[in-house]
Parts: C-alpha cells; sequence; structure tokens
C-alpha cells in the first residue's frame, strides 16, 4: 500500500503494520444523485486485531477519501491508547489516595470528636425503675 509518510510514521508509532489493515472501497449512499450512486468513491478501513472501523465518504475523490480515512483510523487507535492509558494512571492514583494516611489536621479532628462522645457518654445517667 502506498501511503503518504505521515500516515506510515503514526502507524508505525502506533505499532500498527498497514497490512493489518482492510481497505475496502465501496460505493456512496446519501445525497449527492446518480454520481455518488455510481462511483466506489467511499473508503471502509477496518483494523482486524482492535476492531476498529472508519468509513469516509466526504469528498467525491476516492483518493482524498482514502487519506482522511487512514488519517481518522489513526486518530481513532491514538484514542483508544491513550484512553486505556489514562484508565491505567487513575486506577493506580486511586490506589495512592485509598492507602494514603490521615493528615495530622484530621486526626486531630477526630481525636476532638471523640473526646465530645465520651463527655456526653460520660454524662448519661443510669436508668432506674422508678
Amino acid at each position: 500500500m502506498d501511503l503518504p509518510p505521515q500516515i506510515e510514521e503514526r502507524l508505525q508509532h502506533l505499532g500498527v503494520e498497514a497490512h493489518e489493515v482492510e481497505e475496502r472501497f465501496v460505493r456512496g449512499a446519501g445525497p449527492g444523485g446518480q454520481k455518488i450512486n455510481k462511483t466506489a468513491s467511499t473508503v471502509v478501513l477496518r483494523h482486524g486485531d482492535s476492531g476498529v472501523e472508519v468509513r469516509r465518504q466526504t469528498e467525491r475523490s476516492q483518493a482524498v477519501n482514502r487519506r482522511l480515512a487512514w488519517l481518522a483510523l489513526c486518530e481513532k487507535l491514538e484514542e483508544r491508547r491513550n484512553a486505556a492509558r489514562a484508565a491505567v494512571l487513575a486506577a493506580r492514583e486511586k490506589e495512592k489516595r485509598r492507602k494514603r494516611g490521615k493528615s495530622a489536621a484530621t486526626k486531630r479532628r477526630q481525636v476532638e470528636s471523640k473526646r465530645r462522645k465520651s463527655v456526653v457518654k460520660q454524662r448519661r445517667g443510669r436508668v432506674t425503675d422508678e
């Protein structure tokens, strides 16, 4: 496949080989009249390993749609990878917060609250039958 160098670099950075992507040219649909219904200018790309699929028919030219589809595929794959990284980082940060000890101010407030509670309990009298 003959792809622009910028797209090849992005794919290489993502660890995706161009031969892993299935590329199809299909007839368009929607507004555009007879021309759109007769020509196969719509490009469909599907990455087999991740299952990401991209479809482009924004332009009349198949070559332009092909380039736009490859760019969109790269963006989707990068978005997925970044989301996975963010999820791992969020889980790590959540675990750090969970294990973190209480601050001195929080401990002090907690002890004061317990002391007030104990004073209230000490003031309670015994229940007697009268």
